[in-house]
């Protein structure tokens, strides 16, 4: 397994940019399918963004052109590049990471999560 640890959230006016940063530990991490989940509150968790070990990305409808999910698996490592941010987009935000082989936005398809951190969109 992997332990992963976010930073990056923050404050930040609508239409303005934002990038959540998540550190992975152990030795796997380029073979795990990476994500990032959002959750509002009253609100059911979701999948914003996943990247695959081969580099390929799924996105949310909502955040498609706004946000990208860069990996780099020399230094364990995956962001969430966000632009364009909407008062919508306020939620905790979390890193996670998964084995298996289930649909990208499916939490239960991940393994393991960090702590989360929290971004909010300000109009």
């Amino acid at each position: 397994q992997v332990q992963l640890v976010e930073s990056g959230g923050g404050l930040v006016q609508a239409g303005g940019s934002l990038r959540l940063s998540c550190a992975a530990s152990g030795r796997t991490f380029s073979t795990y399918r990476m994500g990032w989940f959002r959750q509002a509150p009253g609100k059911e968790r979701e999948g914003v963004a996943a990247i695959t070990s081969g580099g390929t990305t799924n996105y949310l409808d909502s955040v498609k052109g706004r946000f990208t999910i860069p990996r780099g698996n020399a230094k364990n490592t995956v962001s969430l590049q966000m632009s364009r941010l909407k008062t919508e987009d306020t939620a905790d935000s979390y890193c996670a990471a998964a084995s298996r082989v289930l649909g990208w936005a499916t939490p239960r398809g991940y393994d393991c999560w960090g702590q989360g951190t929290q971004v909010t969109g300000s109009s």
